[in-house]
C-alpha cells in the first residue's frame, strides 16, 4: 500500500512541477512579446486536468500514478488566451509580472513539498535514525 501512496504523491507533485515550469515559460514568452503587434498570449491550463482527476475520485474510481501520467500526456500544454468576447487577448504586462511572481511562489511550495515527502521516505527507510 505504501508503494501506491508514494507513487501517486510523487507523480502528482512531478506533474504539478512540470505544469508550473511550463506556465513560467508561457508567462516569459508573453512578457517578451508584450509589444509585438498581433501576438496572442498563451497560458497553461493545468487546473482542468486535475479537476478531471478529482472527478474520478469523487465517483469512487481509483486514481493511480499511471492515470496521472495519462493526464500529463493529454493536457498540460500552452493554449492561446482569449478575452470575454472570444477574441484573442492582449498582453497586460503588469498582470503577467504578477502571474510570474505567483507562479514562482507556487513552484517553490511544490519543491518544498517534494523535499519533505522525500525526507519522510528517507526517515522510513532508515527506521527513523539519522
Amino acid at each position: 500500500m505504501t508503494e501506491g501512496i508514494e507513487a501517486i504523491t510523487q507523480a502528482s507533485l512531478s506533474l504539478a512541477l512540470d505544469a508550473a515550469s511550463l506556465r513560467q515559460q508561457a508567462i516569459a514568452r508573453n512578457i517578451a512579446n508584450a509589444s509585438t503587434e498581433g501576438y496572442v498570449p498563451v497560458d497553461v491550463d493545468f487546473a482542468a486536468q486535475m479537476e478531471a482527476a478529482r472527478g474520478q475520485l469523487a465517483q469512487g474510481r481509483r486514481l493511480d500514478a499511471a492515470h496521472l501520467a495519462s493526464v500529463a500526456e493529454e493536457g498540460v500544454r500552452m493554449r492561446p488566451m482569449v478575452g470575454p468576447d472570444g477574441l484573442p487577448a492582449r498582453v497586460q504586462l503588469d498582470t503577467e509580472v504578477a502571474r510570474m511572481a505567483q507562479n514562482a511562489v507556487h513552484y517553490q511550495a511544490l519543491l518544498k513539498g517534494l523535499s519533505r515527502h522525500m525526507a519522510i521516505l528517507s526517515s522510513a527507510v532508515s527506521d527513523g535514525k539519522r
